[in-house]
């Protein structure tokens, strides 16, 4: 197993099966828990993590805020939407907004479910709202 997975992918199942064990929170406790989560990033993960959580509230406020294999992520019905990674996560170069197949992006045949993330303009957090606001409906 060490072989197929790195060791950043098996810390995370690891934080995985440690969320699926504990018990159930409600959103204020799940939203402290993606919060805490979030402030233990670097600065520059944390900085764009603050503003993809404030923006997902915002546009989607029935999404539900939890931890999903260590990042914070958002759901509906127990089912994630979206999700923030950060860049180091996985040792990348850049975060990275998630979208689930459960989002309702669908535009033709191909649409993308993944964004990079360096830093973010007004006009990158205007287009993330609206897709996390088409994605939660």
């Amino acid at each position: 197993m060490s072989s197929v997975f790195s060791a950043e992918e098996r810390a995370a199942m690891k934080e995985h099966a440690q969320e699926l064990r504990k018990p159930r929170k409600g959103k204020a406790d799940a939203e402290a828990d993606v919060l805490a989560k979030i402030a233990q990033m670097r600065d520059d993960d944390r900085i764009l993590g603050e503003r993809i959580h404030a923006i997902v509230k915002a546009g989607a406020p029935d999404l539900a805020p939890k931890l999903w294999y260590g990042m914070p992520a958002y759901a509906r019905d127990g089912k994630i939407v979206c999700f923030f990674q950060s860049a180091q996560k996985f040792n990348a170069r850049y975060a990275t907004l998630g979208f689930s197949d459960q989002a309702n992006l669908d535009d033709g045949a191909m649409w993308p479910s993944a964004f990079a993330l360096k830093s973010l303009t007004a006009a990158d957090e205007a287009r993330i709202a609206a897709l996390v606001k088409q994605a939660a409906n």
